[in-house]
């Protein structure tokens, strides 16, 4: 594989990063996702044609998601300079990615293991809220990533811990979520899960409509 820095590559770290894991025999890498576009946009982003795709199964037989697997010596120490490792999940921190393609590294974390969700809020007369939030087990990485925002676009977010204490999730309501998805998404054409986006889009939507109906 061709270790080479765009917007699609950048997409495919936040994936890995969120999603994957590498084994610890330095050399193969391992993605799973249970949505197949996901898998379909990865290999895409990496240009990976030799790739084993397979499904793994919960219990009773039941599709729990798809899985792909490779091995690149190459690739897999590029991770390694980058911050990645192979028991990531609870080290992970700082990972050194170009300035220029932060963003697609973000919606790849996003899309990865984050989430968006909107709704009314009740206690104000037509409030519409939404949020942004990236997850992970670490709270090093979730430090860094707040930073990382903070210093772009001024924001502060806010870190909060999963009902069963395993993942921290790093939030952002409203005017601060504004702001970074004008960042992720700022081509019509950036890869990306496009049942997330269309979720986003739709809460866009009605947050436009009720800015002009009450300006």
């Amino acid at each position: 594989m061709k270790v080479e820095w765009s917007a699609n590559f950048a997409y495919a770290i936040g994936l890995l990063v969120t999603d994957g894991s590498l084994s610890k025999d330095g050399r193969h890498i391992c993605f799973t996702s249970k949505d197949k576009e996901q898998i379909n946009n990865f290999k895409k982003c990496l240009n990976i044609r030799k790739i084993k795709t397979g499904i793994n199964f919960g219990k009773d037989k039941i599709q729990s998601a798809y899985r792909s697997q490779f091995g690149d010596v190459s690739f897999y120490k590029f991770l390694n300079s980058i911050g990645i490792t192979s028991n990531k999940s609870l080290t992970i921190g700082k990972l050194e990615i170009p300035e220029k393609y932060f963003f697609d590294f973000l919606r790849g974390s996003l899309d990865g293991d984050g989430s968006f969700y909107s709704y009314w809020d009740k206690r104000w007369k037509s409030s519409f809220m939404f949020y942004l939030e990236f997850i992970s087990a670490s709270k090093k990485h979730i430090d860094w990533l707040r930073e990382e925002l903070k210093c772009r676009l001024s924001i502060s977010g806010h870190i909060t811990k999963d009902g069963r204490g395993r993942t921290f999730q790093l939030k952002y309501a409203k005017r601060e979520a504004l702001e970074i998805i004008k960042k992720m998404y700022y081509d019509k054409k950036v890869m990306c899960l496009s049942r997330k986006k269309l979720k986003i889009e739709k809460a866009l939507k009605i947050n436009h409509k009720q800015q002009q109906t009450y300006s």
